[in-house]
């Protein structure tokens, strides 16, 4: 008996089941792929693709109840194609529904609140009160970021910002703010009316955003070691999205290692990861985030990586393979357009490509892109103490330290690398052994110097 396997792998769109489940976590994983982008559960599959079938009296039962008792069980009902297909001498049980035009679906028996689910990754989790809010506004084909900030007068909007924007507009010729132009952008819109600001328009040229949206911020800690308990340094990073770039971008390039080669009388600076894979990192997550969500978005500093966190899941069924192709979707589709004009973003779908590809050129380990139950988090490795060479960590790094200075301190280095005590010793122990450089003084006044060969 040959076995056979599925050409599939499960996704956010498929999901196998080696037997027949409880029939309300069928009715789950249905609502979850309902309230996203469609997709199917097929029975008589196992994990690793190998088809086992199921038994024919049990293929025939559900034939003749499955799809009625998901319709009686989901509001908004949902009617299921349920059909069979044969693989060999198996036969398999495939539960198709596409994505939901009255979004959100749940369960009646436990109600909208407890009983909505969302496709996230391989898995069905509840959907979050934040979630359930989303998942109606885009049955109307709403953005969040679209939405009139009542709140808000229309001078909240600063015009110099959005004149100076219409300036420098990449390919664009320049314009003067008007209505027409504000609404062209979505950065304003009229409702019994009246006009707002929206929420677009209040993240990219307000005078105070968080006022209006007191978590549209990014908080950027850096911590010693590989934890998040011992914190070095931290900013809040505020006002507009491309002030939190700025800010953003400029602490956390200030806190990486940089190694220097000389060529002539060239001082030639690297840093330790790629930058082109920060900067995309950091554009996603200020571009792609749930602006809906309550909660800041993060980046950690660890000894051996960087963390982003952005809150909100995917905004369509995407798995990780599918980032390196350039496939996207837009929450944010006013935001992307503003900052692909500003010259910020080159091409959409793009940036996930370009951070693997930079990786990949430089020979690290692979970043890592993980979505939870609401946020994502992007995982940049850094050339840590452990896997960067000697050369790189304390020839080129520590001794740029004497380019300033005739003698360095223990602190010294501790202060340039922001490392423990312990590494920092040791890095120069090294230096020392190799005849690079030699202590001097003992204990509280031990100092370093270079050595002519160093």
């Amino acid at each position: 008996m040959s076995l056979f396997r599925h050409p599939e792998s499960e996704s956010v769109l498929l999901e196998f089941k080696r037997e027949v489940p409880k029939n309300d976590q069928i009715i789950k994983t249905i609502i979850g792929f309902c309230n996203q982008k469609g997709g199917k559960l097929i029975l008589g599959v196992d994990n690793d693709r190998t088809i086992v079938g199921l038994a024919e009296g049990q293929i025939n039962k559900l034939l003749e109840s499955l799809d009625h008792s998901i319709y009686e069980a989901c509001y908004p009902p949902i009617i299921p194609l349920v059909s069979t297909q044969v693989f060999g001498d198996k036969t398999v049980l495939i539960i198709s529904v596409s994505s939901g035009m009255s979004k959100p679906y749940f369960r009646k028996s436990e109600g909208k609140e407890k009983g909505t689910y969302i496709r996230v990754g391989r898995s069905t989790v509840h959907a979050t009160p934040e979630m359930i809010e989303e998942l109606k506004w885009q049955s109307h084909s709403i953005d969040f970021e679209k939405l009139p900030v009542y709140n808000a007068p229309l001078d909240t909007l600063e015009n110099q910002l959005v004149q100076h924007f219409l300036d420098n507009r990449k390919n664009q010729a320049s314009a003067k703010v008007t209505q027409d132009v504000l609404r062209s952008y979505s950065l304003i819109v009229e409702e019994h009316s009246k006009l707002f600001p929206t929420y677009a328009g209040i993240l990219n040229f307000g005078k105070s955003p968080q006022f209006f949206l007191s978590e549209a911020m990014i908080i950027v800690s850096h911590f010693r070691g590989i934890e998040g308990r011992d914190a070095i340094a931290s900013i809040d990073c505020e006002g507009t999205l491309l002030n939190q770039f700025q800010q953003a971008h400029h602490f956390v390039l200030s806190r990486l290692s940089k190694s220097f080669s000389i060529t002539a009388i060239v001082r030639d600076e690297k840093l330790e990861i790629p930058e082109v894979a920060f900067r995309e990192a950091l554009l996603n997550l200020l571009i792609h985030r749930n602006y809906h969500i309550q909660a800041p978005s993060k980046i950690s500093i660890y000894d051996d990586r960087l963390e982003l966190y952005s809150p909100g899941g995917f905004s369509g069924p995407i798995e990780q393979d599918q980032l390196l192709k350039g496939l996207t979707y837009l929450r944010n589709p006013a935001i992307c357009k503003i900052f692909r004009e500003m010259g910020l973003v080159e091409k959409m779908g793009t940036g996930f490509i370009n951070i693997f590809k930079s990786y990949e050129a430089w020979g690290l380990e692979k970043p890592q892109i993980i979505e939870g139950a609401n946020f994502i988090k992007c995982i940049l490795p850094r050339a840590s103490s452990q896997s960067l060479p000697i050369k790189t960590q304390a020839e080129e790094g520590i001794l740029t330290l004497f380019y300033s200075q005739n003698e360095i301190t223990t602190q010294d280095v501790i202060n340039k690398f922001s490392i423990s005590r312990a590494t920092a010793q040791r890095w120069l122990n090294l230096l020392i052994e190799k005849g690079l450089i030699e202590s001097i003084g003992r204990t509280r006044n031990l100092r370093y110097r270079r050595l002519p060969n160093g």
